[in-house]
């Protein structure tokens, strides 16, 4: 509903009219007319109606009592909701502009007039008629809608509570193969048809209705599989391109026993498969859903048992889900964070039974979703819908999310916390309410990518598409009408025709994947028509130049231009003052215009470009030179790749605020400031230097920080004494990541190494001289993943029984020298991947897979194979 969106505005209202902004406002004001001097006012009297109106429609909410006429009525909210954003937008970018650092005072010292793009009699005007016109709909909503006691009363729910979810690294919501349950008889069968002896190519058709757990039957068969095949890949398939256009491609029968896996919800694209290698997945049956309901329910149980004066409500709660396993577990979830008790859970069951019996648009289990949805509370709503811009089954980075977010103002300061890890906060509730499946996770428990199931992001759009939340441009949601004005506009796949009925005036958000159809000249015009852009993301779109019309956004939180073919940035850049995040990696970008600088909302700055001629060295891409008074940018927390310089090194101390920090290029000459400047940098966690080639030494002997590092990468040769260096010798123990390159280590560097304790990802890529790699006892006992890369002298490997106590991912590759299986290796019982590839001709594959028959993935390639 409208909730989540007059929420938004609300918190908006009351940021505009709180701190920095009204104190810089009231002296401005005072000089104005009087509609101008009761803008703030004006503003407070809206803020105080939307809550008004809020409480309303949570009261509408609970007794069920929508109808045709309301649902017009919240349109006509929603609407000025949407306007009063944008006033309010207009507002803080005015004030900010009349603000001592603002451009006006910049203008008024230089003795020049700068050109207004709003004015603040025209924005006190815009307040003053929605606020008339909010009045006006509050005062017919009782004439047109029938009483809220006609409705049927839907219980309060326990889940408007202010709470936020923050994970730790022991929550892991990756699905493993011991918490599948009834999928055995399909996934012995789907194994057979991956194992069977026919040497020609075949398909293999898993289907079923949705969310009955195909991708996760076959996801789980492909991680145990996946190793008896030279080559994996995964495709999502558009509904709007021909399956049978795309086999036809690929289908290429090599006599090698190529199989190809097709989930389908329908049993026409299933027929393309033979009645042997067919596999319908059913829904789960009584007692399987039983189970896997309370697994997710009482997840702090032993043996997740049901608690007695649970039992009843429970069981009618798993047989309205029909044996869905996408909805058990999203519902299960949902009710694991609810009080335990017999009224609030059979509360939530007569809910449940009033959502299965309304909204006919949506099929089963997209109403169990649309439940979880609801329960959401109303900072996650805004999070969940924008998460739908991405297409479908698309890999999404935490990062990259969490600053999109930010971006459009979904995330409220709360206490001490940075924004970042109040986000975090809000993805981590999100993925134990299971509407995100976590892939993969970092070396420090973190969240790094996750996606959407597809009729999780299907509940997404239709919700989007109700509110005016955003439009998904991809050939499958509909035609776009003439006219519309989007909020958000995600273009997955189109062309200048379709994009022309857009009205871009009132876009928040633009952003592009992979454009097959079209053209890039259609994107120009957005610039100088879509004044209020939070963001723009225009990754992998192939232009060149950036129009200098960029500085008019003066709304843009977040610019990204990664993989283009961008050579340099326009000076009104500099116009930007709300700019947080600057990301231009992979261009053709060598430097910065100095009026970067003057943007000092800057938090992150992510740069790179593709070197006209891959070095491996250099490993696909270059630094670039940074912008005069880079240093003063005081939020800057994400830097990276900078190219050394002996101004910028000494600078460097200046950005105490940096967590992630990658500076490349580094001579001899600046290790010791480099150095020194880290050792005040309070808040460093990540950090990568990069010598300026493979020969330059790196001395960073007195390498330390304040406070622990998490992450380091080195790319260069190490001086001897850098492992003694204080930052080893103390805090080195609180590492976790460690990646070295072209390193040059000695075997005492190696010994020393394995002291860290702490260590949970060690990466040694052409970084050691040595000939054995000897891995003692007791040795990396923490360590997770490990990876031995072109370490072009070694000829034998040994491991000590108690070393890599808790490895379970090895990596192996392009060691030309090794022609035993490492000595040892069987020692390893907690491996479930070992992969060892590019090896000697006569390496020994079959005695190393004898020797690992424990490990469920194994997988070796030797030179020339």
């Amino acid at each position: 509903m409208a909730k989540t969106v007059i929420l938004h505005v609300i918190m908006k209202i009351g940021t505009a009219l709180a701190g920095e902004t009204i104190t810089f406002a009231k002296p401005l004001l005072a000089k104005k007319s009087k509609l101008v001097v009761a803008l703030p006012r004006n503003m407070k009297l809206i803020k105080n109606e939307l809550e008004l109106i809020h409480a309303f429609l949570k009261g509408i909410d609970r007794k069920g009592a929508k109808n045709e006429v309301i649902e017009a009525w919240i349109v006509q909210v929603r609407k000025l909701a949407y306007e009063m954003e944008d006033a309010v937008d207009q507002f803080v970018y005015v004030v900010g502009e009349h603000s001592p650092k603002g451009t006006w005072d910049y203008f008024k010292r230089i003795g020049k007039k700068p050109s207004a793009l709003f004015s603040l009699d025209g924005i006190a005007s815009k307040v003053k008629r929605i606020n008339q016109d909010l009045k006006h709909l509050s005062e017919i909503v009782d004439r047109w809608t029938k009483p809220l006691d006609s409705g049927i009363e839907i219980p309060p729910a326990s889940y408007e509570t202010e709470h936020v979810y923050l994970p730790g690294p022991g929550h892991d919501y990756l699905i493993e193969d011991h918490e599948l349950v009834g999928t055995d008889k399909n996934k012995r069968t789907l194994i057979g048809s991956l194992r069977s002896e026919d040497q020609s190519v075949r398909i293999i058709a898993v289907w079923g209705m949705g969310g009955v757990g195909k991708s996760t039957l076959v996801n789980s068969v492909h991680r145990t599989e996946a190793f008896r095949f030279d080559f994996r890949l995964w495709v999502s398939i558009s509904q709007s391109y021909k399956l049978d256009d795309i086999l036809r491609e690929v289908l290429v029968d090599n006599g090698l026993g190529s199989r190809i896996i097709v989930t389908t919800r329908m049993e026409e694209v299933a027929s393309i498969a033979d009645e042997d290698y067919k596999i319908k997945v059913e829904p789960l049956g009584d007692h399987d859903s039983w189970l896997l309901f309370c697994r997710k329910a009482f997840p702090k149980i032993d043996n997740h048992v049901c608690p007695p004066d649970l039992q009843t409500c429970c069981d009618d709660i798993v047989q309205k889900i029909k044996g869905l396993p996408l909805a058990l577990v999203a519902i299960g979830s949902l009710l694991s964070l609810k009080p335990r008790t017999e009224n609030e859970w059979r509360n939530f069951c007569n809910q449940l039974t009033w959502e299965l019996h309304s909204n006919e648009s949506l099929n089963h289990v997209e109403k169990v979703l649309n439940l979880s949805y609801k329960y959401l509370q109303g900072y996650l709503k805004n999070c969940f819908l924008y998460s739908a811009i991405f297409p479908e089954d698309y890999l999404i980075h935490r990062k990259r999310l969490i600053r999109l977010w930010i971006a459009e103002g979904f995330i409220e300061q709360k206490g001490a916390c940075t924004l970042e890890d109040i986000a975090d906060g809000y993805l981590g509730e999100l993925v134990r309410r299971s509407m995100f499946q976590v892939v993969q996770r970092n070396s420090f428990g973190r969240i790094k990518s996750f996606r959407m199931h597809d009729l999780v992001r299907e509940l997404a759009i239709f919700q989007s598409r109700k509110e005016n939340f955003s439009t998904i441009c991809d050939g499958n949601h509909g035609v776009i009408p003439v006219g519309l004005d989007p909020r958000r506009l995600s273009v997955l796949q189109s062309n200048n025709g379709i994009l022309s009925n857009i009205n871009p005036s009132r876009l928040r958000t633009l952003i592009t994947f992979d454009i097959i159809n079209g053209s890039s000249s259609w994107y120009s015009s957005f610039y100088s028509k879509s004044k209020y852009l939070a963001v723009l993301d225009l990754s992998g779109l192939p232009i060149s130049t950036v129009p200098k019309s960029l500085g008019d956004l003066f709304n843009l939180r977040l610019l990204c231009l990664d993989n283009t073919k961008v050579m340099e940035i326009p000076k009104s850049i500099k116009k930007l003052q709300n700019l947080q995040t600057l990301s231009i990696e992979h261009t053709q970008l060598f430097s910065f215009p100095h009026g970067v600088s003057k943007l000092k909302k800057l938090q992150h700055i992510m740069v790179s470009r593709s070197p006209d001629v891959n070095n491996g060295f250099f490993n696909g891409w270059e630094g670039v030179k940074p912008f005069k008074g880079l240093w003063h940018l005081a939020e800057l927390q994400t830097l990276f790749a900078i190219k050394a310089s002996e101004q910028f090194v000494a600078k460097l101390r200046h950005l105490t605020q940096l967590r992630t920090l990658e500076i490349c290029d580094v001579r001899t000459s600046h290790c010791a400031q480099l150095c020194n400047s880290l050792s005040d940098m309070h808040q460093l966690s990540r950090l990568l230097i990069r010598a300026c080639n493979e020969d330059e030494l790196l001395q960073l002997d007195s390498l330390t920080f304040p406070n622990p590092l998490q992450k380091l990468d080195i790319v260069g040769r190490l001086s001897e004494k850098t492992l003694e260096s204080p930052f080893f010798l103390n805090h080195g123990h609180a590492l976790l990541e460690i990646h070295l390159v072209n390193s040059q280590l000695s075997k005492n560097q190696l010994l020393q190494l394995s002291e860290l304790t702490k260590l949970t990802e060690l990466y040694l890529g052409e970084a050691y001289n040595g000939e054995e790699l000897h891995f003692h006892t007791d040795s990396f006992r923490n360590l997770k993943r490990i990876h031995l890369v072109d370490l072009a002298h070694v000829n034998a490997v040994s491991i000590d029984e108690g070393a890599l106590l808790n490895v379970e991912h090895i990596c192996v590759r392009n060691l030309q020298e090794l022609w035993e299986v490492p000595v040892g290796i069987s020692f390893l019982t907690s491996v479930k991947e070992a992969v060892f590839t590019d090896m000697h001709p006569e390496f020994p594959s079959n005695v190393l897979k004898e020797m690992l028959n424990h490990v469920p993935n194994v997988y070796v390639t030797t030179k020339g194979n």
